[in-house]
């Protein structure tokens, strides 16, 4: 059994809280803390089909397995992390900072646009688009790559999406709009990244 305590604490969402693995920080752990396992399985669900299909890994996490922790069971993934170790901090972040370098934002942009292009290409599948759900791990210091961490997966009751490539697409068209009218609310205060957005 894994031992995890407050030392290895990296984030919390609404049902699921994560932790470094103590074995192996290039690891985490997600352990459910609010509510029943329905996310979860319904999640590595979703992820075992995406491993059927042999996407690329390079927005998404890649998942591990369950194992057993002192805290219920835990789903392990990759942990995101930046070029010089760090754990990589979420969109949300970046999006409301108010002295983001201005070097940063033609690397933002570059990400964000990249993302939005690989969830169609893959056929990503996600339940919302959240910025505080998407890691920037930065490659360098004005560079880097969006990886979407949480609510992965389709809900429908009949979760047809999943399987035929066409239907996906307009689901992910319908998310990604949002997702970017959310995106460009939160940069208002930072015209340059808007302006690079918009181009």
């Amino acid at each position: 059994m894994i031992l995890l305590n407050t030392s290895y604490f990296v984030g919390k969402g609404l049902h699921r809280e994560c932790y470094i693995h103590p074995d192996d920080e290039q690891l985490c752990i997600k352990v459910v803390v609010a509510g029943d396992l329905s996310e979860s399985k319904r999640e590595q669900s979703y992820y075992k089909l995406l491993q059927k299909r042999g996407i690329s890994w390079d927005i998404l996490p890649r998942y591990h397995g369950v194992i057993e922790t002192n805290m219920g069971a835990g789903a392990v993934f990759d942990l995101i992390r930046d070029f010089d170790g760090e754990v990589s901090k979420t969109l949300e972040y970046y999006l409301a900072a108010e002295q983001l370098d201005k070097a940063e934002n033609p690397g933002l942009s570059q990400a964000i646009s990249v993302f939005k292009q690989e969830l169609h290409r893959q056929s990503i599948i996600t339940m919302t688009l959240s910025p505080k759900n998407i890691m920037y791990k930065k490659t360098s210091s004005n560079e880097g790559r969006l990886v979407l961490i949480d609510n992965i997966g389709n809900s429908d009751f009949i979760p047809i999406c999943s399987y035929i490539d066409s239907l996906a697409k307009k689901k992910i068209t319908r998310k990604l709009h949002r997702f970017e009218q959310t995106v460009l609310k939160m940069c208002a205060h930072n015209t340059a990244l808007q302006q690079c957005l918009s181009n």
